[in-house]
């Protein structure tokens, strides 16, 4: 039987291969796209996502979300992604719709109308998912699970204590983190090992196809970046670990912690203090991410890649 899966996006040059390889693979069916701001503005990230699923002609709805966090003031990542949050390919109009329906009420609907067998995957600030759980707790029963990515149990990516995702909203990941849905958090520890190595390029490129030639350029430019910000010779593709995950649950293992967010101190705001062992006298509330299969993943991808003509 077929994953059933909401995706809520903030693309983002990761973000936008989460996105192919989830429409993509058989192992899911993709039953909505969300945005959300993150990366970059709200009306630049729905704009990106209408932009890669007319690249690849991907017929799934796509309804735009919250366009700041909850309570703090917004940051994005042009460092990072670029003034339209996929620079490098150059992308055409869209020629996919937004729905009318705002996302919040849209998961609402889905999870009201669902047997409980609704995944979510918030490969963004979770300002959506908060927002969610904030006027309906119940749904968090709901849930069959969320995989996110976002967090890490060492270093951040935005300070030395915090994750991107995380801190562009802790709030909100103070809510999900609390509200009693299943969870498995994607943070950088894993994320890391994800890395798009020159091979990697070339495979992309062997494809053929335009969207293989899409995610190449989304790549390279990717890297350009990451190699300027962080040193990295090869950048770590984040967010399609989570969808990887949903494809073949084997992809990485994971550990039981209980996950906080910190929402009060000034240098570790932001951060997702993870208990392994049980210091905290919390039950774990969060399945963390720990060692990744990086052949396994790419072979995901590349396969999920291959079936665009």
């Amino acid at each position: 039987m077929k994953r059933k899966i909401i995706l809520d996006i903030d693309p983002g040059h990761d973000d936008a291969v989460a996105l192919l390889i989830a429409a993509a693979s058989p192992e899911l069916e993709l039953v909505g796209i969300t945005t959300v701001a993150g990366n970059q503005t709200l009306e630049k990230t729905t704009l990106n996502a209408r932009r890669v699923a007319t690249v690849a002609g991907i017929k799934v709805p796509i309804y735009a979300g919250l366009a700041r966090p909850l309570v703090r003031d917004q940051v994005i990542a042009p460092n990072i992604h670029g003034e339209s949050g996929l620079d490098g390919p150059d992308l055409p109009a869209p020629e996919v719709p937004v729905e009318k329906e705002h996302a919040v009420d849209f998961i609402i609907r889905t999870l009201d109308e669902s047997d409980g067998d609704i995944t979510l995957v918030p490969t963004g600030p979770l300002t959506n998912i908060a927002a969610v759980f904030i006027r309906r707790p119940d749904l968090a029963r709901r849930v069959k699970e969320i995989v996110l990515m976002g967090g890490a149990y060492g270093l951040g990516n935005v300070t030395p204590a915090a994750e991107f995702n995380i801190y562009a909203d802790p709030e909100a990941a103070h809510v999900v983190f609390t509200a009693g849905a299943p969870i498995t958090m994607v943070g950088l520890d894993l994320t890391h090992q994800a890395t798009a190595t020159p091979d990697v390029l070339e495979r992309l490129r062997g494809l053929r196809t335009r969207v293989g030639d899409l995610v190449a350029e989304l790549l390279t430019f990717f890297g350009s970046t990451y190699h300027k910000v962080y040193g990295m010779e090869a950048p770590p593709v984040h967010d399609p670990c989570t969808v990887a995950k949903l494809i073949d649950p084997d992809v990485f293992t994971t550990r039981p912690a209980y996950v906080a967010v910190d929402t009060k101190s000034d240098l570790n705001y932001g951060r997702t203090v993870c208990d392994f062992y049980g210091l905290t006298g919390h039950a774990p509330n969060a399945q963390v991410a720990m060692k990744l299969d990086r052949d396994r993943f790419w072979d995901i991808v590349l396969t999920a890649l291959a079936r665009y003509r």
